[in-house]
């Protein structure tokens, strides 16, 4: 018999484990704690009311990380109780409440509620160790009205310890503890009494065993049993949500799964097919009749198997935590990928998991080969069934039945409008995510004839976009032409570190910190060879009262197409031409004297000559991606020569200027400077690279003669004042799923036209047709490059309660209805580096929702479902 050490004999926290615990179990008293609303209906109306105690977590860091290291080193769970202002009698309080009441009371009351249930003594009831189970606490006071309770792992069983954790976990609900025994008011006596004899001893701890029905399924049996013939049975007294489900019934499917390392992937999928009704029905029955054990594509019924007896172990009364090692060595023997302890895709495993669900349990013994029908101008209707009964006559298993539907695939060809459509199954589908955080990114444009100044735009992009949407916002700021192409090159090091020329490239390979330049090319040029000039300059560096002119590189490149013969003359033309939108009046050269580059920009922009209209502009970044820092009309040099390489008017300065500057043919990777260029070399190359790399140095009189401000900062992609906050993330689901359905290009080799007799770039669009019995999502958070992997934290707004696809379905004839109900969740917290995934999961029993983190099952409400953590969403037919 399970007994509790009176508080008259209490046991110092400094005695030896053993010996208090010897001290406990001596003692008659026997304290039981059940929960308190059954108790409230049932208990003896002559006994005294309770008190109620208020439990809350003690004090612990508030950081994750820090909260993790405290548990790691106290492992002890630790509660404050305080008491409430005064004694109830008969009502509880919201959250989760449970009662200490002495065995004696308890057995009596339920030998009265059902003679056939009662029990005729304490000793039998206690005895009755089938769900109950001991716990020994400690009660220490620390003020008049607040008590501490700690429930250690060195005085009771590791299991025990576990259900404990259960039961008082503060942090889902509220917890509260009603003391029917007056326990706690002989140790708040017997305490005060200790501390006015002997102040100098404090926080000494009590022990008290109490026998834990609160989770016992012999006890809610003997509960549930009186339902049927007493109208005041447990169902009528509207108990709180952690004890609604503990019926016979309701408690079966809340049973957790162990963590065996990095396997919450694994639990979270397993938890979502594991109540999914038709699945359970389908492996709680004779399912092992239908394994296909000869189905080369299948693994030997191995996985139904395993996956059948997890599932069953699932749905029985018993409330342990299941560890589910067979599974894994099953899921690692098939699927090495999923093997060892890393942390892996929930809905990659989920995808496994149900097609080798499928091929084990297959039907279909001999598959027949049916080949497909070119649709040949048929309606979509006969080619849609003709399509799904070949797919029927080779595929028969419950996840057909469950989880199979068909969408229509529609191809293009741009050319000749040749149409080839398709009716394909799915198992799921996959939705993207369009990200609606938005990026602002600075570039500088540069002209390549030296017909306009460099402009620096600010446009915004997707968050994770791509090139081409970068491409496309910077071609509508600086009104781009039509025959004209923008091409877009990260500089770095004052050279072009790359060219940004895949367009499906995403733009989060693109630093903050990195600096892009745009060069305007005519369409005509867009396969010439180019010319790239970098360029030094003399910086007057101030030392004291000495001023030594110091040699300094440009930040930007300039870059031009080169023409079909190059030599000295060419390359110097066509330099000069581009510094056309620099150079200096000559009043603003003698004003500006030696200081060209060391005054302000905007003074160096004053110098301008008058008739170029030149008006640099800060302007901040608003909802128009069409800002810059210049205005386009403006930034024309209206007497600039339309044609890079026409002769135009004559310049009388042009001799004089040519001398000061000179030029050096440099690497093929730009960083090897080889041998200067001589004006009147006419066979400079041999064959003419497609990127020609030329370095100019400036001599100390040309750089009086421009005002290269925006050669000589370039500035950062980001600017932190013009970043927006404070605008959440989010779409609602039927924005995915038109982003899924939209049309879209394919990859150029991705079609073969028969009509044009080779590949060509189709277009593509997805309809649904058939839809599935229980319609699986998959939200896809994660975008995987090269060189990065992301996770979109993107708030999806899903329905729960009528997901209506009616006007998706492209198939308008009558067919089950269209209006699903979510009733799980695989949810995914954290980023690709390292996360935790749970399961969200409505359990018709229960009659709500409940939160599958690895072994622990909490009740959560409906509204809290809805996270950006969601990922993998499972809705069944209305």
């Amino acid at each position: 018999m399970a007994t509790a050490a009176t508080a008259s004999h209490p046991a110092s926290a400094s005695t030896s484990g053993r010996g208090a615990l010897a001290a406990a179990c001596s003692s008659p008293a026997a304290v039981c704690l059940v929960p308190f609303r059954w108790w409230a209906r049932v208990r003896e109306e002559e006994a005294a009311g309770g008190v109620r105690y208020a439990a809350t977590a003690a004090a612990s860091p508030s950081y994750y990380g820090l909260r993790l290291l405290h548990s790691f080193l106290h492992p002890d769970l630790v509660l404050r109780l305080e008491r409430g202002d005064g004694r109830a009698g008969g009502t509880g309080a919201g959250g989760r409440s449970y009662a200490l009441v002495p065995a004696d009371e308890l057995s009596r009351a339920l030998a009265r509620q059902n003679s056939g249930f009662g029990l005729q003594n304490k000793h039998s009831f206690a005895g009755d160790s089938a769900g109950a189970y001991p716990l020994v606490l400690r009660i220490s006071v620390r003020e008049t009205s607040i008590l501490t309770l700690k429930i250690s792992k060195k005085d009771n069983p590791v299991e025990n310890y576990k259900r404990a954790n259960k039961i008082f976990n503060v942090d889902s609900q509220p917890v509260h503890v009603w003391d029917f025994s007056g326990q706690t008011n002989l140790i708040l006596m017997n305490e005060w009494n200790r501390l006015h004899h002997d102040c100098c001893h404090a926080d000494q701890e009590n022990l008290l065993e109490v026998q834990v029905y609160a989770m016992s399924d012999s006890l809610t049996s003997k509960i549930g049993g009186t339902n049927k013939e007493s109208p005041g049975g447990v169902n009528d007294l509207n108990a709180d949500s952690y004890y609604r489900s503990f019926g016979r019934a309701g408690s079966m499917g809340l049973i957790g799964l162990e963590n065996l390392g990095n396997t919450c992937f694994m639990n979270s999928s397993i938890q979502c097919l594991a109540h999914t009704p038709k699945l359970v029905d389908y492996f709680l029955g004779d399912y092992a009749r239908n394994i296909n054990r000869t189905n080369p594509l299948g693994l030997n019924g191995e996985l139904a198997l395993a996956f059948g007896e997890l599932l069953r172990s699932l749905w029985t009364t018993d409330r342990k935590p299941v560890a589910p090692h067979h599974f894994k060595e099953k899921i690692a023997c098939f699927a090495p990928q999923f093997s060892g302890f890393n942390q892996h895709d929930s809905q990659e495993l989920l995808a496994f998991l149900l097609d080798g669900l499928h091929e084990d349990l297959n039907q279909v013994k001999c598959k027949p080969y049916e080949e497909a029908k070119d649709a040949s101008g048929r309606p979509d209707e006969e080619v849609a069934d003709e399509y799904w009964s070949n797919h029927l006559a080779r595929n028969d298993s419950v996840i057909v039945d469950t989880c199979h539907g068909q969408y229509k695939s529609m191809l293009t060809c741009p050319t000749c409008s040749k149409k080839s459509v398709t009716f394909d199954p799915f198992m799921y589908l996959s939705l993207p995510v369009p990200s609606m955080a938005k990026r602002a990114m600075t570039v500088t444009v540069f002209s390549t004839d030296g017909s306009r100044e460099p402009c620096s735009y600010d446009v915004s992009v997707p968050k994770f976009g791509t090139l081409s949407d970068l491409v496309q916002a910077l071609s509508i700021a600086c009104l781009l032409g039509d025959d004209e192409i923008l091409l877009v090159a990260e500089v770095y090091n004052n050279c072009i570190l790359r060219y940004l020329e895949e367009p499906s490239d995403s733009v989060s390979l693109l630093r903050d910190g990195d600096k892009l330049a745009a060069y305007r090319l005519p369409k005509k040029y867009e396969k010439s060879p180019l010319v790239i000039f970098t360029h030094q300059h003399f910086d007057e560096h101030s030392s004291g009262d000495n001023v030594t002119p110091q040699k300094k590189e440009f930040e930007a490149p300039l870059l031009a197409a080169l023409p079909e013969r190059v030599n000295g003359l060419s390359l110097q033309n066509i330099y000069l031409k581009l510094l056309n939108p620099f150079q200096l009046s000559k009043g603003a050269s003698s004003l500006n004297g030696s200081a060209g580059f060391n005054g302000d920009s905007a003074d160096l922009m004053d110098g301008m000559p008058s008739d170029s209209g030149s008006n640099f502009q800060d302007i901040q970044l608003d909802d128009d991606p069409r800002n810059s820092n210049c205005s386009t009309n403006d930034c024309e040099i209206t007497n600039a020569p339309g044609e890079l390489y026409d002769g135009g008017k004559a310049d009388p300065n042009k001799e004089r200027r040519v001398e000061d500057f000179e030029f050096y043919l440099k690497s093929e990777r730009g960083d090897v400077q080889q041998q200067k260029i001589e004006i009147n070399e006419l066979d400079l190359l041999e064959t003419i690279p497609s990127r020609l790399h030329v370095n100019v140095h400036w001599q100390q009189n040309a750089s009086r003669q421009y005002a290269a401000s925006m050669l000589n900062n370039l500035p950062e992609i980001h600017k932190l004042e013009l970043t927006p906050k404070g605008t959440e993330d989010s779409i609602a689901l039927h924005g995915c799923l038109e982003a899924f359905l939209k049309e879209e290009p394919l990859g150029p080799e991705d079609m073969y036209c028969p009509c044009c007799k080779k590949h060509q770039q189709a277009m593509k669009k997805l309809d649904l047709w058939r839809l599935p019995e229980v319609l699986v999502i998959h939200l896809k958070r994660f975008s995987y490059t090269q060189f990065t992997r992301n996770k979109l934290e993107t708030f999806v707004d899903f329905p729960t309660t009528d997901l209506d696809l009616s006007s998706y379905v492209a198939d308008k004839s009558e067919q089950p209805s269209s209006h699903y109900r979510l009733y799980a969740i695989s949810n995914h917290y954290g980023n690709m580096g390292g996360g935790h995934y749970t399961a969200s999961i409505y359990h018709e029993e229960g009659k709500g929702w409940y939160k599958f983190d690895d072994d622990c099952v909490t009740p959560i409400s409906e509204d809290s479902i809805k996270t950006p953590a969601a990922y993998v969403l499972f809705y069944r037919r209305q």
